[in-house]
């Protein structure tokens, strides 16, 4: 039976590469993006609703599939301003996920952070931690959060602090414990697909468990 999936994200390094992963996937008969910005393709399976993500619960009736993949992340060079921050961060994924439960859209795959903790006192790693606890409040059936370590990969944004930590993990890589090492866009967006399909008995899905579930 073909299926709908909803991407929130799309336009991201990861979402990019997921997307083009359910356009060339027979299972998938439409692909449902919501997002601030076009993401350019146009094609039988895509429908593309330019919103202002902030004000997601607007599109109840519209927010209907089989799956959804949230991607949506921003990072404190780009979104300073803590309150839009977690806004984004927070809001966005729960909203999704609130929806998923009205609707009844029984498996949902979230992208967070590998350090993601409720009780952090960095306030990246709690907004994730806090988000993560309330999209699993929902009791959504089929519920993965994928938590990947500094992700590889060009961007189209400029993002001077990650490209250093990229260049510093990749020239002492052999010095970096497994959980912590760069992980490449292409293999969370493989595992994310994966466990759409597939699911795993785990719900949080670590960097190293991403690169098992999609064999890299």
């Amino acid at each position: 039976m073909a299926k709908t999936a909803i991407i929130l994200g799309a336009t991201g390094l990861t979402g990019g590469i997921l997307l083009n992963l359910l356009i060339d996937d027979p299972t998938y008969s439409k692909i449902k993006i919501f997002g601030r910005t076009s993401v350019e393709k146009v094609g039988p399976k895509i429908e593309e609703r330019l919103i202002d993500m902030l004000q997601l619960e607007t599109y109840k009736p519209d927010f209907m599939a089989d799956v959804l993949f949230c991607c949506i992340g921003t990072t404190n060079a780009k979104t300073p301003d803590k309150e839009l921050y977690r806004k984004i961060d927070y809001g966005v994924p729960v909203t999704a996920a609130k929806l998923c439960k009205h609707n009844e859209i029984d498996t949902i795959v979230v992208i967070s952070a590998m350090r993601a903790n409720v009780n952090s006192n960095v306030f990246y790693n709690k907004t994730k931690g806090e988000m993560q606890r309330d999209v699993f409040r929902e009791g959504i059936k089929n519920c993965y959060i994928v938590q990947p370590s500094l992700i590889g990969g060009a961007r189209k944004e400029n993002r001077l602090g990650e490209r250093i930590a990229k260049i510093g993990m990749s020239v002492f890589d052999f010095l970096v414990p497994k959980q912590y090492k760069i992980i490449q866009p292409e293999a969370i967006a493989l595992a994310m697909f994966r466990l759409a399909d597939k699911g795993y008995l785990e719900t949080i899905i670590t960097s190293e468990k991403i690169k098992e579930i999609a064999d890299v």
